[in-house]
Parts: structure tokens; sequence; C-alpha cells
């Protein structure tokens, strides 16, 4: 029997990075989808294939849905990369079910995402067979995370409903097994166990990658999600693989097929060398607006605010958070305020444009203000807590929680309105040995009003006090809009670095 072959390229969270640019440092990076489309190679026996979140997280996303309100120039750059399959990713929900469609249908590529179903029952984006030139059939299915439904707010999902991605994966293989040479899962989500020792990392149902290798039988799981580089390699029966986000690099998967005997393997291709003049200058009028959109002078600081290491801003105290803080509580008026930083931080010069504003806070949030109790602000603050750990040598260092299986530096929170101390030799969850409101010291009785963004007041992050709170008010602006309209009111702002927790170990 003759041997036919298969090639898929890859990439996944690409979060509207395009260009080779971060839109704030100097020169060209290798980062973003051209850097990775200018290696692309295809054929008839070739798919490109995307895992999700493509909408949202770089300035020139921003300015496509904020400036133009217009996601098919988006679709129109993942045409000429050639893609032929996508799902859909959390973020991809971020503007709206209307901006979606907007996107979705401009697109070349068909969407998979099984689990994502009608208002009235059945997939929206149900699972596909691709017969290649060779005659080898592919059965594609793709899903999303769960946690759509509890990050999302609920008017972004109108007519949809998000399922159980697991359960919907299973029965769209059992209907599509039997009519494919090769099965394809493409999930936005990740592994929920260390990929070495099998170690359960997280009970949440944010991430069921292990889980999906482990009960089903594809042939290929295409993850993505956590940002974290996967290798290709077995796991059970599965052949796995995960690409890093913003274009930093995409997968070549290779199959090859002779009878029954399937062989796979796959590289993974770091973003570099020249983009195509072609797509560099055919979209080149976007990205033009985009830069002269986002270089509009917006306010100033004091002082510039320039980001540390993660740890010794979380050790001793970020400028940045604390001007986070400072606009949740003047557009709250809130008691109490805790932000949080991106696993990249980028700081904020003197003279503030609008490009820093939107890459020191690439979050659609908007904010909540719940009534929190002094028993469960004690507890958010001892989830904080658990941000630190020491060392064989009792040094300060992160906890491991932070950074396996995926690095969650934004779950660590700042907080303003308060004073604590935290004693690192006392065990987790009895940390907090002093917290203060005003100067007096915090009753379990007590109640406050904290504001914090919708991420966090679903609980999201390991913090599921929040949710049992009462919901005071939302503030449905995202915050890098209060940012710009907090710079309205107040074009020269002076902010004085926090020095509100004191950590003992």
């Amino acid at each position: 029997m003759d041997e036919k072959n298969l090639r898929i390229y890859f990439t996944s969270d690409i979060h509207a990075f395009f260009y080779p640019t971060d839109y704030h440092s100097e020169g060209e990076r290798n980062i973003g989808l051209f850097k990775c489309a200018n290696r692309f190679q295809k054929d008839g026996n070739t798919l490109i294939i995307d895992g999700g979140d493509i909408l949202q997280g770089s300035p020139l996303g921003t300015f496509c849905h904020d400036s133009i309100g217009d996601s098919a120039k988006i679709a129109g750059i993942m045409n000429c990369c050639g893609y032929d399959y996508v799902t859909l990713g959390n973020h991809d929900f971020n503007y709206g079910t209307a901006y979606l469609e907007e996107y979705l249908g401009a697109l070349n590529a068909e969407c998979v995402c099984q689990n994502a179903e009608k208002s009235e029952g059945g997939s929206k984006y149900p699972a596909r067979i691709h017969v290649l030139e060779n005659g080898l059939r592919v059965g594609l299915v793709g899903i999303v995370t769960d946690h759509v439904n509890v990050w999302e707010r609920p008017e972004h999902l109108k007519g949809l409903k998000i399922t159980d991605p697991v359960s919907a994966a299973k029965k769209a293989l059992e209907e599509i097994k039997d009519k494919c040479d090769i099965t394809v899962c493409i999930y936005h989500g990740g592994f929920e166990r260390d990929l070495n020792t099998g170690k359960l990392l997280s009970t949440s149902t944010e991430n069921a990658a292990y889980r999906i290798c482990e009960e089903l039988d594809f042939d290929i799981l295409l993850t993505g999600h956590q940002h974290m580089s996967v290798k290709g390699r077995k796991l059970y029966n599965t052949f796995i693989v995960q690409p890093t986000d913003s274009g930093r690099e995409f997968v070549c998967v290779d199959v090859k097929l002779n009878g029954s005997e399937k062989q796979i393997s796959s590289i993974t291709c770091p973003a570099e060398g020249e983009c195509s003049e072609e797509l560099i200058h055919r979209f080149g009028e976007l990205n033009e607006g985009a830069e002269k959109w986002l270089d509009i002078e917006v306010g100033h600081l004091s002082r510039e605010l320039m980001p540390e290491d993660h740890l010794q801003m979380a050790f001793k105290g970020s400028g940045i958070a604390s001007f986070f803080n400072m606009v949740q509580l003047s557009c709250s008026g809130a008691d109490i305020s805790a932000a949080s930083l991106a696993n990249e931080v980028a700081g904020l010069p003197q003279t503030v444009r609008r490009r820093d504003v939107l890459t020191a806070y690439p979050y659609p949030n908007t904010l909540a203000v719940l009534k929190i109790s002094g028993k469960n602000l004690r507890r958010v603050i001892e989830r904080s807590a658990e941000y630190f750990a020491l060392n064989e040598n009792g040094e300060l260092a992160i906890s491991d929680a932070f950074l396996k299986p995926k690095v969650e530096h934004y779950n660590y929170d700042y907080y303003a309105g308060i004073q604590y101390t935290l004693d690192l030799r006392r065990p987790l969850g009895q940390r907090v040995t002093r917290l203060l409101h005003k100067g007096r010291e915090v009753a379990d009785t007590d109640w406050f009003n904290i504001c914090v963004n919708n991420y966090r007041a679903c609980g999201a992050g390991g913090y599921p006090e929040y949710t049992e709170c009462e919901l005071v008010k939302e503030i449905n602006m995202e915050m890098a809009d209060l940012i710009l309209n907090y710079f309205k009111e107040n074009p020269s702002v002076t902010v004085e670095p926090q020095s509100n927790m004191n950590i003992v170990y």
C-alpha cells in the first residue's frame, strides 16, 4: 500500500501579534505571525491550523476593535497566511459574539469548536473531515476550555453555551472515527498534570489535555492556552504538542501513514527570518493607522514606572501596580483595591502615550466592586501569600504553584487601602499575622468594599472567596479605557511607592 503523508503547521495564542513588534520595544523582534507564516509551505497535503486566541491581546488587536471596529481585517491576515482550520480561544469571546461572527464570516478557514453550542442545542462549529489531495481523510475536532463560562461576561456569549470539552470531544470522535484515517483534536486548553510524572497540578476543569489523552483516542492533540512550549511526544496513544504565545514559535507536525501504521513526528520552529514583503505591505495601512493611534499622548507621570524582577516587585511593591490600584480606587470609590501584573510587565514612561497604557495593561478586564468580610479579605490575601516560597537555602523565591505547569504571575495580587504582614515561616493559609485598615486591626466580622477586575471577581486564579461576596456594582468599561479617562481628569499624576506590606521569613 502506498504511503500517504500529512503535514500540519500549527499556531496558537497569537493574540493579534502579526507584525514583528511588541509595540513598545525598539526594532524588529522574532515575534508575530508574519515571522512564522514566512516558513509555511502549502500544498494539497498540508493543513494550516490555529488553536485560538487570535482577536485580543496586542495593541493592534485593540485598535481593530476600539478604533475601526473591524475584525474582518484580522480575518484578512489569516486568509493571506493560508489557514485551513481554527478553533476558538477564551479571549476570542472578549469582544462579544457579533465581533467574533464578523471575523469568522470573513475567514476562509473553517471553525471547529465542538463544545460551543447553539442555545437550542447542537454544536455551532461541528467537527469536519478533510480529504487531502492524496486521499487521506483527516478528522478535525475543536474544543475550548469551559472556563470561558467563568471568565466571560454573559452578554458576550449571547446565543452560545460552552459545554464540557471532554464530553463534546468524545462524542465527536465517536461520530467521525470510522470515517477517518487520522484524527486530530484542536484544544484551546492545556495540561492539568505534569507531563513527566503525572502529578496532578490543578483540580479545576480549566485544563484537561492530560485527561483527554488518558480517556480518548485521538491520534494528535494540538493544545494551547497555557503559553508554554510542549515539544512533540506521545502521551498514552496520542501525539501532543503546544507552541508558546504571540507568534514566538509554531509547530510543524508530520504524519506518515502506511496501511494501519502511523508515524508522527514534529519540530517546534522559532519565529525568525525575513517576513514576507507582500504581507508586510498588504496590511501596512492597517499597521500604520494603529501606530499613529497608539502614539497619541495621554498624560504625564511624576516619574517613570518601570518593571523589576517579578519577585522583587512582589516583595518590595510595584509602582505600576500602585498606579493601577489608584485608578481602581478613584473610579470605584471602594475602600480597598487589588490589582495584578501581566507575566511580561511593560512599564510606563513619564510621558504616557496610548500604546504605553495598552502594553502595560493588555487585558480587556472590566471592574467589579464587591462587599467582602474581614474573614474573606484575610483569605484572599493568604492566596496571594502563596506566591512566596523559601528555597533550600532559606532564601525568598517564587512558589512552583505560580510557575508550573503554567507561569501565572498575574495571579499574585497587590493591595491598596490596607496594611499587612506576612510570616513565611508559618504554614500556607496562616501567613497573615497582621491586617490593618486605616490603622485598625481588621476583624472577621468587619465589612469592606473591594474593587477587583472581572477575572478575579469570578474567583479565577484561586480566589473562590470573591464568588461568595455581594456584588455592589459593576464598572463595565475596560481597565485600559479607565486609565485613559483617569489621565484626562488628572493630566499629571504622582505615584508614590507602596510600602503597605511587610514580609518576615
